[in-house]
């Protein structure tokens, strides 16, 4: 835990300082400071000032540090992070005081968030659902298979750029766009019924969004910050889970009526009861369970949902520090990813119990998830965004569980997108230079890197479309646009402007991929 800190620390340094400063510094004159941070800050560094998308901004980091230094970080920017400059935006005094605020304030108690905190928070936007039109109010197939989902963050993380934007993979076409007022973070969709879609912002509030007229119905805060959201298998329900407080909720998915809590705490692999950030949580196709990774704790919980009370099964020393996940074998088979072990655990989510453990690189993160089957088998691809001596893409035999080959990437990778349909896997580079523009394709057969593209902007989150013809990549901060390539001969196709996209998330995914199967498998099951 204490050395994926320091990493996050040394990547994001930059970025920390920025995101508090954004359109709230009038509040700067009147020394409101607690009000501005948790209106303008909280959303990226957690509410108690203990990092979550950046790092901490509190009297212990921050000890030392030149305002000098830190000051012209937020006057001039960074390229190489998330950070914009802010010289013109803001004057030198607000800059001046800020900084001195987050230098005298330490980290603070982990504020509560109850169920009836999330009960008075819902709010609805449309009363009588019925009221809605019976049919998509634009073109798409109608399973809406092809649509995809962009959460835009926005140039400073909130404000008028941070929606969720919807696209139409086979016109590239924009065909709706629902404003979240901060940065969406996560977007998800009711396998059961295709209208619905769900889509969860930094600050932890939950958009419950009707495809058909591309407008928010209800919405519902179910916590100061965390991105963990997973929809069940029949879409009856929604699981949220929160960095700040460290508690998951369970939802009514078409009420967003919260049912029931859970104190997110456990014994850790080191013997240490310790409470715990919410890591991954997602829904299977093959029973009706949720599964959450306890962050700190180390282990992965699994909920029955047909069960009264939505009874827990623990499965401990999976790892220290877990965080995402994806699924295979039909939903059977949870790989989840451990920063401080640089492994990923294969758990068994029928038996819940731990299968192996497995090598892969340094502070592993396999995003959405990429299984794929290549002549036979069913392999797995793992990123990895760590500093390392070598940096790699660790590929997995998922059948045998074992590790195949360790792939050497340019630099640090966050997540992959693989596609029964298509020749790559593509991995996009993150690392704290300008080849964080680009993403690089890993021949699925001979399992080299063959082509590097640069997409014209900070590079995140391949994905493809859901008949994988063609491969979607976010070009963020400094290129704000979706960048479109044929995913076989990976010529540009199109592109969607949009402020600062970040995730993309396909609507077939409900189908094969994040849920365990593969378009071939889809088939093979019918």
């Amino acid at each position: 835990m204490k050395n994926t800190i320091k990493m996050l620390n040394k990547s994001l340094l930059a970025s920390s300082i920025a995101m508090l400063l954004s359109s709230g510094m009038a509040l700067a004159k009147s020394d409101d400071f607690h009000k501005l941070y948790q209106d303008n800050c909280a959303s990226c560094h957690g509410s108690d000032h203990g990092g979550y998308l950046a790092p901490a901004l509190n009297s212990a980091i921050l000890k030392g540090r030149s305002p000098t230094a830190l000051r012209t970080i937020v006057m001039a920017g960074s390229f190489d992070t998330l950070m914009p400059p802010f010289y013109g935006r803001l004057d030198d005094d607000e800059i001046r005081g800020v900084i001195k605020h987050l230098q005298e304030t330490p980290k603070q108690p982990n504020p509560a968030w109850t169920i009836d905190d999330m009960k008075k928070s819902l709010k609805v936007y449309v009363k009588d659902e019925s009221t809605l039109p019976a049919k998509p109010t634009f073109q798409i197939d109608d399973k809406f298979e092809n649509l995809i989902g962009v959460a835009a963050r926005g140039k400073y993380g909130r404000g008028e750029g941070s929606k969720a934007i919807f696209i139409n993979s086979t016109t590239h076409q924009k065909v709706g766009e629902v404003p979240t007022g901060t940065a969406a973070h996560i977007i998800d969709f009711n396998p059961a019924n295709p209208r619905w879609a769900y889509v969860k912002t930094d600050t932890a509030e939950i958009f419950k969004v009707d495809l058909y007229s591309m407008q928010a119905v209800r919405s519902i805060k179910t916590g100061w910050n965390g991105p963990g959201m997973g929809v069940s298998r029949d879409g009856k329900y929604i699981m949220a889970g929160s960095f700040v407080p460290h508690n998951a909720v369970i939802l009514n998915a078409d009420t967003l009526e919260p049912l029931k809590t859970f104190e997110l705490e456990g014994i850790d692999p080191d013997g240490k009861h310790v409470s715990s950030d919410s890591g991954m949580i997602i829904g299977t196709p093959y029973a009706d369970i949720f599964a959450i990774a306890l962050e700190n704790a180390g282990q992965v919980w699994v909920i029955d949902l047909n069960k009264e009370g939505f009874p827990v099964t623990r499965i401990e020393k999976v790892g220290r520090h877990l965080h995402d996940a994806f699924l295979t074998h039909g939903g059977k088979k949870l790989m989840i990813a451990s920063y401080d072990d640089s492994i990923v655990a294969a758990i068994d989510l029928e038996k819940r119990e731990i299968i192996k453990k497995l090598e892969a690189g340094c502070v592993p993160h396999v995003g959405g998830g990429s299984a794929v089957k290549v002549d036979g088998r069913t392999l797995g691809f793992g990123t990895n965004f760590g500093d390392c001596d070598k940096t790699v893409v660790s590929v997995w035999d998922l059948d045998k569980m074992e590790v195949v080959k360790q792939v050497p990437v340019s630099g640090g990778t966050e997540s992959p997108a693989a596609h029964a349909n298509a020749p790559y896997v593509a991995v996009d580079i993150i690392s704290k230079d300008r080849r964080a523009r680009t993403v690089q394709l890993i021949d699925k057969k001979t399992l080299e890197v063959a082509r590097t593209l640069d997409v014209g902007g900070h590079a995140y989150f391949p994905e493809y479309s859901a008949d994988g013809k063609f491969l979607y990549i976010s070009a963020g901060y400094n290129g704000d646009e979706v960048v479109v390539y044929d995913s076989n001969t990976l010529q540009k196709v199109a592109t969607v402007p949009m402020e600062s996209p970040a995730g993309i998330f396909s609507r077939g995914r409900v189908k094969y991929m994040t849920r365990g199967l593969s378009p071939d498998e889809m088939e093979q099951s019918k």
